[in-house]
């Protein structure tokens, strides 16, 4: 049963929403005072009015009744303050009850709604909900969030792969903050979202400009916004191969950053400082070890599959790069049987180490499926990942060289 005031609160912002004065909604059917009164509480709906208004609306005489989980902003407020699957589960109940709410307080709902999905490092459900978000940043025409949804979906698409779109996308939201005054928070996130882009796509030195710009916009801070800042500068680094660079930016961090305050953020950072390590000259497996079992004690608290798999990655390449190539395919094939929740970069590198292991076995068709990533790579315009596969091919085919040249002058000598 539809009742007061809750009935005239949400008709009137049906009304509002589809800029119709109370003449225009009330039409021949209805007088406009008694509309008012409606409006303001002081009459109980018929249903004659009921459906007359609904016609004039274009909506079903249900969409007058109060969502289950309440209203929108109410739903907002609840997942905004714990971030609980149910809270969630209510927001996106709420938003597609609620089509006639102001379109800011829908960003909000859908930005909410995309936070979540990307802290399960699901990019395509992230994605869904920014495409539906940054048509309303238009409609609403503040600058300020046309270039918190293109920054994030081009850092979310960057992460499926397509790397000219997330390219694109960057540089957009770059040249819309360059023309405003934003803040540092909007700065940091546009120049996180370019540089990991243009890494991407090859384009380093204008990578490292960005990333100074980046850790400029930071200095002097100690917060997340600090610590994602050195993380994006020090990936930067490592693709130029400065693991001198990177291992001062990462390690100002893992000293600096505590979990206390944001145990995700925490976990995450363990990622590439682990990769970092293995990845320097020489390599110090040791310390990437410690990183890794850092990160595995922590997933025990924050339970998210996507960085559950990236750690088991990690853990391959720690197994590649200490010679356990045994354990290394027991990993592989455990992940082989899930359903991967991590960037297409990361989902790549499983593959690479999958036909580094075939190449190691004897079996050359390896030799054909790195190849074929590589050439992959290069079709999508990420120059950086093919450029690692050919360079991880050369070593690969260098390391068997070695090893049959040895085992035939051993051969000789005995």
């Amino acid at each position: 049963m539809l009742r007061q005031p809750a009935f005239g609160q949400r008709l009137k912002k049906m009304r509002i929403a589809q800029g119709l004065s109370q003449t225009a909604l009330a039409g021949d059917g209805m007088s406009t005072g008694y509309l008012s009164r409606l409006e303001s509480g002081a009459r109980q709906p018929t249903e004659r009015a009921v459906a007359h208004l609904a016609e004039r609306l274009g909506v079903q005489p249900e969409d007058f009744e109060e969502p289950a989980g309440g209203s929108l902003a109410h739903a907002l407020s609840l997942a905004a303050s714990t971030g609980a699957g149910d809270a969630i589960e209510t927001l996106r109940d709420a938003l597609a009850a609620e089509g006639h709410e102001s379109p800011v307080l829908r960003w909000q709902a859908l930005w909410q709604l995309a936070e979540h999905r990307r802290q399960q490092v699901d990019f395509v459900g992230e994605r869904a909900y920014l495409e539906e978000l940054i048509p309303l940043g238009d409609e609403v025409g503040l600058v300020e969030l046309r270039v918190r949804g293109l920054s994030r979906l081009a850092r979310c698409v960057r992460a499926q792969g397509e790397v000219p779109y997330a390219l694109e996308t960057a540089m957009t939201a770059h040249q819309l903050a360059r023309a405003s005054s934003l803040s540092v928070e909007d700065q940091v996130a546009v120049l996180l979202a370019l540089i990991s882009a243009e890494g991407e796509s090859g384009r380093l030195s204008d990578a490292r400009a960005h990333a100074g710009e980046l850790t400029a916009l930071v200095e002097g801070r100690t917060d997340a916004l600090w610590a994602e800042a050195l993380w994006g500068a020090a990936a930067i680094h490592a693709r130029q191969g400065d693991y001198q660079g990177t291992q001062q930016l990462l390690e100002q961090v893992l000293d600096r950053y505590s979990s206390q305050e944001n145990l995700l953020l925490w976990l995450r950072l363990r990622v590439p400082a682990a990769r970092m390590y293995m990845q320097k000259t020489p390599p110090d497996p040791e310390r990437a070890r410690r990183c890794i079992t850092e990160a595995e004690q922590a997933l025990v608290f924050v339970g998210a599959d996507g960085l559950r798999q990236q750690v088991s990655a990690l853990r391959v390449e720690l197994d590649f790069l200490t010679g356990d190539y045994d354990e290394a395919a027991v990993l592989l094939d455990e992940l082989a049987h899930e359903q991967l929740r991590m960037t297409h970069r990361d989902q790549v590198r499983l593959d690479i180490f999958r036909y580094q292991l075939s190449i190691l076995n004897g079996d050359d068709s390896g030799v054909d499926g790195l190849r074929t990533l590589a050439e992959q790579a290069h079709a999508d315009a990420n120059l950086d990942l093919a450029a690692h596969i050919w360079r991880l091919l050369a070593k690969t085919l260098t390391e068997i060289q070695q090893r049959g040249t040895a085992a035939a002058v051993t051969e000789s000598s005995a």
